[in-house]
């Protein structure tokens, strides 16, 4: 016989209930992936701000047809070899109004002191579209680099003469049909024009009075009454208008070209007068030290705040930076927020720009350059 009939037979031990925490673990786990699974697909309304690519104006970048040029080329002036760098920064935005980023990654961007999370509206007001905002960046870039073109011509002892011409029209604008797109505006109340403020003042002064503003069409001189509107801002402060929007064209004496694309916005303009100097001057404004900074600037050498500075500091690093230049004015996010081997010099204008930069070309006393401190980001 091969089996013992009288033999028992072994059965298993019933399986033991879960645990009551087991179950609980069970049932925290299959909660999390489910919402781990909504948060992957569920919209937001924030994007993430971090640091994009760096350029250095004295080297070269593509062109739209993918070859590296230039990034600034001066014709019709004697130009001088640089060394160093004097770096750009940019940030990159993730996200868009037609496409936000998961909650999860959010979440990763929370905890990178790199990035920043942003409010979708604070990047992309109400109604504009991804390619309306792009249309804008690029404008505010070419401007910029006009205005950078005429500081630092200015500055290198040329004469640079412009124009305040209209450019476009406000919404029920007071001065449609009284002005025309091209006009120069040569003054107003019989006091010459030398840039947008100086009329935005006049206006304002005047408030609801007729204001005369001496115009060239077409090269004949004529006078126009506009009489301004009152406008309010989000913070409550009223001032009169005229409904135009302005641009100011220069007249360069020599031509400088800036090639940069894909890139938009008027940050860069500081940077971009620091590289035509150094082209146009002799020696290197550098001394052969990797300087970057970021700031917008406007035709008389101001320069002003820009957005996303954290990010543009972590840039810095990334590109081997040791020295930065920041708008003064942006200094209240500067401090405390400075990277592990960078230098940050605050500056107002051009000339400051230069100072620090020649500064640290010659080994000079950095310590008596102004930096972002508590006491000089509470004053700005």
């Amino acid at each position: 016989m091969l089996f013992d009939e009288k033999a028992t037979v072994a059965t298993p031990p019933p399986r033991r209930p879960l645990s009551r925490a087991t179950l609980a673990g069970i049932w925290a786990l299959v909660i999390a992936l489910v919402v781990l699974l909504v948060l992957t697909f569920l919209p937001t309304a924030y994007v993430i701000q971090q640091p994009g690519p760096v350029y250095n104006t004295l080297g070269t970048a593509q062109n739209a047809d993918g070859e590296d040029v230039p990034l600034i080329t001066v014709d019709g002036a004697e130009t001088y070899p640089t060394d160093g760098s004097l770096d750009l920064l940019t940030v990159q935005v993730v996200g868009n109004p037609e496409r936000t980023p998961s909650w999860l990654e959010l979440a990763g961007a929370w905890f990178d002191r790199t990035r920043a999370v942003l409010p979708l509206e604070s990047v992309f007001p109400a109604g504009q579209t991804t390619e309306e905002r792009q249309n804008q960046s690029t404008s505010m870039m070419v401007n910029s680099q006009q205005d950078a073109t005429a500081a630092a011509l200015t500055e290198a002892g040329f004469d640079v003469p412009s124009d305040i011409v209209v450019y476009d029209f406000s919404p029920d604008s007071a001065s449609e049909g009284l002005l025309e797109v091209d006009d120069v505006i040569v003054a107003a109340n019989g006091t010459a024009i030398d840039g947008v403020d100086d009329l935005r003042e006049i206006i304002n002064d005047g408030e609801d009075d007729p204001v005369e503003l001496t115009i060239l069409r077409g090269g004949d001189e004529e006078t126009v009454s506009v009489t301004p509107t009152e406008t309010v801002a989000e913070d409550g402060t009223t001032s009169w208008v005229i409904g135009v929007i302005l641009a100011r064209e220069f007249e360069f004496p020599i031509d400088v070209e800036i090639q940069l694309n894909n890139v938009g916005g008027p940050s860069a303009g500081m940077m971009f007068a620091l590289g035509i100097v150094d082209l146009l001057s002799p020696g290197d404004l550098t001394g052969g030290e990797d300087v970057a900074g970021t700031g917008t600037i406007t035709a008389d050498g101001v320069v002003g705040p820009i957005g996303g500075i954290r990010q543009k500091m972590w840039g810095a690093v990334g590109a081997g930076a040791e020295w930065f230049l920041a708008p003064q004015a942006n200094c209240d996010e500067v401090v405390g927020h400075v990277p592990d081997g960078l230098r940050v010099f605050a500056v107002e204008d051009l000339d400051d720009a230069l100072t620090a930069v020649e500064t640290v070309a010659e080994g000079g006393d950095l310590d008596a350059l102004p930096t972002c401190t508590a006491t000089t980001a509470a004053a700005g």
